[in-house]
This record gives C-alpha cells, sequence and structure tokens, in this order.
C-alpha cells in the first residue's frame, strides 16, 4: 500500500542502545575528526591522552537515536529515500560510554504530489534515570511517494545574514569516507556501491548526509566553542545536494549571542546543507 497518514502517531521502541568509548570514538573518526591534524581534536579521538578528557561529538545523538528504525508508514522506494533533513536538541552533553532508550514517532507526512516528505521525532533517555538526553527530529525525502492524499506541509523562510561570516570553516572529506561512516551502522549500498548508486543516477556512491552533518557539528564546535563540545546544544539543516567522498567541505558560520546560522558547501561547488541552525550556551 502507499504512505497512510493514518500512521501519524505511530511509535517503535522503546529500543536499548549501549555505546562504548570506541563507538564514540569511532564516530568521531567517521566524521573526520583528527585527519587534517591527528593531534588537534584528541578529545573525540582518544580516551587517554594526558591531561585531555574524551568528549563526545554533539550529533552522535542523532545516530544513537536511530537505532530502532522507522515505524510503519506504507511502502515506498527505499532507493528512492534520502535523508532530507535533520534536527536535534541535547538536555546535556552525551557521556563517551552509556546506556540509553529512544522511542520514535511519526509526526508528520507530507504529501507533494509525485513525493513526500515523512517526519519523525526520536526522543532518548538515560536507561537507568530515565533522565532526557536528547531529542532529535528527522525529515525523509519519499520520490515517488506522493499522491497519496496527504497534507502538503508548510514552508518555511530562512536566510543567511547580510554580512561577512564570522567564521569560515575548511574541511577535506576522505576518498573513502563513506566506507569508514557507513561502520557507525548506515549499510545503505547508495554510500557503496556502483552499482546501486548508478540505477538511482549517480555516477559513484554519495556521502551520506549525516556524515557531512558530522562534520558540520565539528565545524561549529571548533569554530566557535575552542573545542568545548558541551557548548553545542542544538542543530538543524536540510540537506540540498549530495557530497562525493574526497569533496571538501566549507562551513560559513554567523553568530548571534547563543544563535547560529550556517551554510555548509563543497569548495568544488554548491551548498550542501542550508537553513542550518545551531544553539548555543551563551
Amino acid at each position: 500500500m502507499p504512505l497512510d497518514p493514518a500512521y501519524i502517531g505511530s511509535t517503535v521502541g522503546p529500543f536499548e542502545i549501549e555505546w562504548t568509548a570506541r563507538e564514540s570514538l569511532l564516530y568521531a573518526l567517521a566524521v573526520g575528526a583528527g585527519a587534517r591534524d591527528p593531534g588537534g581534536e584528541l578529545q573525540f579521538t582518544t580516551e587517554n591522552s594526558t591531561g585531555v578528557r574524551q568528549q563526545v561529538v554533539p550529533s552522535f545523538a542523532v545516530l544513537i537515536g536511530h537505532i530502532g528504525g522507522l515505524p510503519e508508514v506504507g511502502s515506498y522506494d527505499p532507493g528512492k529515500a534520502v535523508h532530507a533533513e535533520q534536527h536535534f536538541l541535547l538536555e546535556r552533553p552525551l557521556p563517551p560510554e552509556g546506556r540509553a532508550v529512544s522511542t520514535t514517532t511519526v509526526t508528520d507526512m507530507w504529501d507533494k504530489g509525485r513525493d513526500a516528505l515523512l517526519w519523525t521525532e526520536t526522543r532518548t533517555a538515560d536507561a537507568a534515570t530515565g533522565e532526557p538526553l536528547a531529542v532529535s527530529r528527522s525529515c525523509a525525502y519519499l520520490g515517488g511517494a506522493g499522491g497519496f492524499g496527504g497534507e502538503r506541509g508548510p514552508r518555511s523562510e530562512w536566510a543567511a545574514p547580510d554580512r561577512e561570516p564570522d567564521v569560515v570553516v575548511s574541511m577535506p572529506t576522505r576518498p573513502d569516507q563513506a566506507l569508514l561512516y557507513r561502520l557507525t551502522g548506515d549499510r545503505n549500498p547508495l554510500h557503496s556501491d556502483p552499482v546501486f548508486a548508478g540505477k538511482y543516477g549517480f555516477p559513484r556512491p554519495i556521502l551520506h548526509g549525516l556524515c557531512t552533518y558530522g562534520f558540520t557539528a565539528r565545524a561549529i564546535v571548533n569554530g566557535l566553542c575552542d573545542g568545548d563540545a558541551s557548548r553545542l546544544r542544538g542543530m538543524s539543516g536540510r540537506f540540498s545536494r549530495p557530497v562525493t567522498p574526497g569533496d571538501t567541505l566549507s562551513v560559513a558560520l554567523w553568530r548571534d549571542g547563543a544563535d547560529v546560522r550556517f551554510l555548509t558547501s563543497t569548495e568544488e561547488g554548491g551548498t550542501v546543507i542550508d537553513r542550518g541552525g545551531a544553539l548555543l550556551d551563551a
């Protein structure tokens, strides 16, 4: 059956996830930490460096919240499903190791005619205490899944500030970046199999949107927070075009107090995350 708005409000979970310092270190490497300067981000890439306390790249919150997958929503072609938008808000900094439970709810299903947008919200809490850790909202673009008679959804306005960025952070990705990132759990062959990628119009496998998102989180922490991950409380952005592994990312940051706007582009040309926003501890 096609997408069915009756599934709005349905849930999956709670699912339990446990991670160790190994998983949080692997995530940091998968989103580029230490690639340019192995000694420059030891707080993310090591757990036993002298005088350095291990921290977690804040966007790891999205990863641990996706363990349970999507609730039932109807039928669509998974090869035409791409990550469209991602938000997260942390209640407190994530620990390098921990145990949590996550529940995912279908919150919106927008009919764009030929295509569809599916919104879900995941709430993650500490498994031992029940205290909230994070809330993440995800939007998936489902190509060819529209026409089910649902609401079209609202339009949102966003504009970059009319001034030069306060900071621009440049970060190269590796040619094998997608192969590294898939070890964090996303094994979609769109990011690894040339034949599968070609079937959907890509000349070669593309980078995971959430990998680009993690690179951007690092840019914010390093560019505006002096490397202190605890100061980045939340982040949002829309994936506007794919990144090819090996591209160099450039993140333009505008700060206004605790609020940040950003655009992530490739130096090869084109914005890849737009409508970017972040919330810092003042």
